[in-house]
């Protein structure tokens, strides 16, 4: 038997729609890693980017369980003795609800050169538009959604 490996210029890439509207983050981010990495092909081959698009709107409404929303921090460090920095959700929320999701999402994927390539093909925005309306996103299948 032969184990046959795919290329990503073999792959005509597609593009997804996700609405974030009242879906809880965690859930919603490990579905579009999986899209973002191509594991919803049959021809999934794991050094390979052979994931979709997609375009996710309305992210500063996903919703979270818990305390999450006043608990909830995210840490960066600038590199420098005593550089860490903190953000609460709740802050970021108010500033960039786009990163709530980019920082689920991009925490799901590989952390190697592949797995950049692979965020660069996330665009999320705040609102319910987006530019994209050329490349005729659809919605995700009943079996990803």
């Amino acid at each position: 038997m032969k184990t046959t490996s795919f290329k990503s210029t073999d792959i005509e890439e597609k593009w997804y729609l996700v609405d974030a509207e009242g879906k809880v983050l965690g859930r919603m981010a490990a579905k579009i890693a999986a899209i973002l990495r191509g594991k919803h092909r049959p021809l999934f081959t794991p050094n390979q980017d052979l994931g979709d698009h997609v375009v996710v709107i309305n992210a500063e409404k996903v919703v979270l369980s818990g305390k999450k929303e006043e608990q909830k921090q995210y840490y960066r460090h600038s590199g420098y003795i005593g550089g860490i920095k903190s953000t609460s959700l709740k802050e970021l929320r108010q500033d960039h609800p786009d990163r709530i999701v980019r920082n689920a999402v991009t925490g799901m994927l590989p952390k190697t050169k592949l797995g950049k390539a692979m965020a660069k093909k996330l665009r999320i925005y705040a609102g319910g538009t987006h530019p994209h309306q050329a490349q005729q996103p659809e919605a995700l299948p009943k079996g990803l959604a």
